[in-house]
């Protein structure tokens, strides 16, 4: 079969290649997919260019211990004959990081625990941008708390994948939302419904006198401090993802400040699939869409991969092995 592969750290388009590997045999208590679709995310990013250093910790000192791709959707191949809860020919989807990587790819031999049956209300294209975004979107904005109509909330990172789906939770909620990315994004966000946009090449959010409820952050890149002096009395900042460093220091000061005012500095443990089954009810019901740069090939994903850590993509990056 063909997968994404590379076995040392370095710039995607030069370190990542298209190789034929064997197919994988499913154990007994696992299940083979014929992967339909895939997405790209921070992880692949990160893991990719072994940056920040972390990562190398995390996944190999100079040699990646990982596969790429974490969101699947696809069709069951294979059920190993421990497994009750699936059978050949079903239509799946979920994220596969809890059991293992390696989605950039035509199969997957995966444990059935961390796939869910993809609603037949959503495209395989569409199915495999929702488990890791969406959830990080519902999760974070949960831990939010109440919601309302006079709640001013803002998200960095905005014009991505996670942006996409929070802003369709928060209108259901109707929120007046501020989303922060790079002007190129401003027409589809628009139309995705933001109240207020922010081009952070030109302005610093947490300079301004605005300040807000809720704070949602894909990219987490500034100091703790910047992000308490956004915030409302007692505003609270959710980030879903970043850097490692900069996360360290807001669990740090998180915990540090927490006696002194009622604001609040958290970072989102997600947990893996939980809400998913929410998740896809509502576009059963057409209460989400997805925004989809792509599909693409499979052959494109070193270039897509540099191309998503520049931010130039609008939506979820989809790849079709």
């Amino acid at each position: 079969m063909k997968a994404a592969f590379f076995t040392h750290f370095g710039a995607p388009e030069i370190v990542v290649s298209i190789q034929d590997i064997e197919k994988p045999i499913p154990k007994e208590d696992e299940v083979l997919v014929r992967i339909h679709a895939t997405a790209i995310n921070d992880y692949d990013w990160s893991l990719v260019r072994g940056k920040p250093y972390l990562y190398r910790l995390m996944f190999g000192l100079t040699k990646p211990k990982l596969r790429l791709g974490m969101e699947v959707a696809g069709v069951l191949e294979h059920v190993g004959k421990n497994v009750t809860e699936f059978q050949v020919g079903d239509e799946v989807y979920g994220d596969t990081s809890e059991a293992k990587f390696g989605t950039m790819a035509e199969y997957i031999a995966v444990n059935p625990k961390v796939l869910r049956h993809k609603p037949k209300e959503i495209s395989f294209e569409e199915a495999a941008c929702v488990p890791h975004a969406a959830l990080l979107a519902l999760q974070g904005l949960r831990e939010a708390g109440q919601l309302s109509p006079e709640t001013k909330v803002l998200i960095n990172g905005a014009g991505g994948g996670v942006g996409n789906f929070a802003i369709q939770l928060l209108k259901k909620q109707g929120c007046h939302v501020t989303g922060v990315d790079s002007a190129p994004k401003f027409d589809h966000m628009k139309e995705l419904g933001y109240d207020a946009l922010i081009d952070y090449k030109s302005q610093d959010f947490t300079q301004q006198d605005e300040k807000y409820d809720v704070i949602l952050d894909c990219k987490s890149l500034r100091s703790p401090f910047a992000y308490l002096r956004a915030l409302k009395s007692s505003g609270k900042y959710i980030t879903v993802g970043g850097n490692p460093d900069k996360l360290i220091s807001l669990l740090f000061w998180g915990l540090l400040t927490r006696p002194f005012t009622k604001k609040r500095l958290q970072i989102l443990a997600l947990k893996t699939n939980q809400g998913l089954d929410e998740i896809s009810e509502m576009f059963a019901q057409g209460q989400l869409k997805v925004s989809i740069d792509g599909p693409y090939a499979l052959e494109e994903v070193p270039r897509l991969i540099q191309y998503f850590g520049e931010g130039k993509h609008q939506g979820k990056v989809v790849v079709r092995p």
